[in-house]
């Protein structure tokens, strides 16, 4: 059965209580080199997930972890009607802080491993992307990561270059045409680490496109990582990255692991999982779920349920979020599940006890495992510093150029309670002026859409008040292509009531898109009504020319009516759109939110 088919939204399951869960208490003996000789040994396991390309400190929010969140005058003493909110956090990330907090750790662990759960490379900073993201690839090797899972942004570009980053090889790119520049150095030699991808097959041969586990030894001592990536990643990435691929269900797919590695002499066994949860409250600290009586629910939830109990652990990612918890396996025992957050701003450090007699792990609790903030008051690793001061200088003629100003010091992408957010406007407006869309002999777009996942970051200005192509893309760094084509006013219509809608056709979300000005409509969250352009009803026999970038066209994101579009023409880039609009329109003044109203 398909996780799909199976999966039970709202599932919340609060942390287990770790006492219970307590190895034994055998001690065990080392000789004079540091190595066990005991029936029990300590193994580390640092893991962190979802670091797209943020090889330096990431800006704003994005570099931010909240440590605390609470509200005063809860009892309204003031009698204003009103709470206030205090939300306290710490400047986090940044890969040289990263490395050097990793190999502090690792201090008084003979036996440690650095794992990840996915998107390590993908929606990356342009520092990174501009090379196809081969620097952050070279900065994992010097961190010392040691096997990581592949996760939906690995295939951007598409597996055959997902399998070069991993084997290594140069693009014959143009040496910078487009803003990219594979090896500028003349060679790039891929991982050295395990990049997995179980889950993942070619549809034609049947056979995964990396390896589905690796087997890693320290001193007799065996763990098998099993690694995978979501099974929705086609609904989530460009159709063209993932076109000739398999997606499989994720549980079913470890389960038939289990048994190979188990004729290995394999007992103990970790899944690096590109899934996850969510805290079931937002805006917690960073270690509220499950650690200080929080919990979590989601995806892994029901994908935790049914992994095989010979799991011992599952390292997640995906959702962004920060936890330690543990959720029950089909037999009712409790089993470890983490993330760490984001960007590089979290690490999670867990001590996993290896039992010799059983040649399996002694299953990690709550108490074994705990989240750790990348603080920026550790001094920077060297060697990531000559990496990215190496990359700046080539990078920095692209990076630099002005392309104009805004009002107010950031544009932000936080949408108000309607979804509208002043960055998706400028955007929405920047698609539609854009006349690479218009095809030889066509008619202008009369409407954009925008989904907003693909608004990474706020658009920020630099000290001297100046926006420069670097920060357009860390806002848009995907280098997709803008998509136009015939929609009728009834296909319209659909695409907004599927901002309310999942892919079962249930209530669910919101997702709401940003639109360029004319269009205006009111939703309530359910449906769209009251849809307009220009100030004149929607006729749905109608034909509209519209533009979206080629991920909403291929339907990504839970869009499918965009599918029906017809005439589809390809123009050029997002960040050339988005760039150029800026320039045209400098010093840019956000208008007031009034394109999408919410009516409860």
């Amino acid at each position: 059965m398909s996780r799909s088919a199976r999966r039970i939204a709202g599932v919340a399951i609060a942390g287990i209580c770790a006492a219970a869960l307590a190895a034994p208490a055998l001690a065990a003996t080392a000789d004079s080199k540091g190595n066990s000789q005991g029936p029990l040994m300590d193994l580390q396991i640092l893991s962190f997930n979802d670091f797209h390309g943020n090889l330096e400190a990431p800006s704003g929010s994005s570099g931010r972890i909240t440590i605390d969140h609470f509200y005063t005058d809860v009892d309204d003493i003031d009698n204003d009607g009103n709470r206030t909110e205090q939300i306290n956090f710490v400047n986090a990330g940044g890969v040289e802080y990263l490395a050097t907090e990793l190999a502090q750790a690792r201090k008084g662990h003979p036996y440690s491993l650095t794992v990840a759960a996915g998107d390590i490379v993908g929606a990356s900073p342009l520092l990174s992307a501009a090379f196809h993201d081969e620097p952050t690839v070279e900065a994992m090797n010097k961190l010392g990561l040691d096997v990581t899972s592949v996760g939906n942004h690995e295939f951007d570009e598409g597996y055959k270059e997902l399998q070069r980053l991993a084997s290594g090889g140069c693009i014959d790119d143009g040496d910078g045409a487009n803003n990219q520049n594979s090896c500028p150095d003349g060679v790039f030699g891929g991982a050295d680490f395990d990049m997995l991808a179980a889950n993942v097959v070619e549809t034609s041969t049947g056979k995964t496109i990396l390896p589905a586990y690796t087997v890693k030894t320290f001193n007799g001592a065996k763990i098998g990582f099993i690694g995978m990536t979501l099974e929705g990643t086609p609904s989530i990435v460009t159709a063209s990255g993932v076109a000739g691929l398999t997606f499989k269900d994720e549980a079913e797919t470890a389960n038939a692991l289990v048994p190979l590695l188990k004729e290995q002499g394999v007992n103990a066994i970790v899944v690096l999982l590109h899934e996850g949860a969510a805290p079931t409250q937002s805006g917690k600290s960073y270690d509220w779920a499950c650690q200080a009586g929080g919990s979590i629910s989601g995806a892994l939830v029901d994908i935790n349920a049914h992994l095989d109990p010979a799991i011992d652990m599952v390292v997640s990612g995906h959702t962004h979020q920060p936890y330690v918890c543990t959720l029950p396996d089909p037999v009712g025992k409790p089993r470890l599940v983490t993330s760490a957050s984001s960007f590089g701003r979290l690490y999670t450090d867990t001590t996993v006890t290896y039992d010799r007699r059983t040649s399996d792990i002694v299953r990690p609790t709550m108490a074994d495992s705990d989240n750790h903030i990348v603080e920026r008051t550790v001094a920077k690793d060297p060697a990531q510093t000559a990496l990215i001061a190496k990359y700046k200088t080539l990078v920095s003629a692209i990076a630099n150029r002005v392309i104009g100003q805004i009002e107010g010091s950031v544009l932000s992408r936080t949408a108000n309670a309607a979804g509208e957010s002043p960055l998706g406007d400028l955007i929405a407006d920047a698609q539609l002026a854009d006349t690479s869309t218009i095809a030889p002999g066509g008619v202008a777009p009369v409407v954009s859409f925008m989904n907003p996942g693909g608004i990474r970051a706020d658009l920020v200005e630099n000290a001297a008040g100046d926006v420069t192509y670097e920060a357009a893309f860390t806002v848009q760094p995907f280098n997709n292509f803008l998509v136009s084509m015939d929609l009728t006013g009834e296909q319209i219509i659909k695409v907004l009531n599927q901002q309310f809608i999942n892919s079962a056709g249930a209530p669910a979300r919101p997702y709401v898109l940003a639109t360029s000005a004319g269009l205006t409509y009111t939703h309530n969250r359910v449906t769209v009504s009251d849809v307009k352009l220009n100030g004149v009803a929607l006729d749905p026999a109608a034909t509209y020319r519209i533009v979206t970038n080629n991920f909403l066209a291929d339907g990504g994101d839970g869009f499918p009516a965009f599918r029906g579009g017809a005439h589809v023409y390809f123009g050029g880039l997002d960040i050339d759109a988005f760039a150029d609009y800026l320039e045209a329109h400098s010093p840019y003044v956000p208008g007031p939110l009034d394109r999408v109203t919410f009516v409860p």
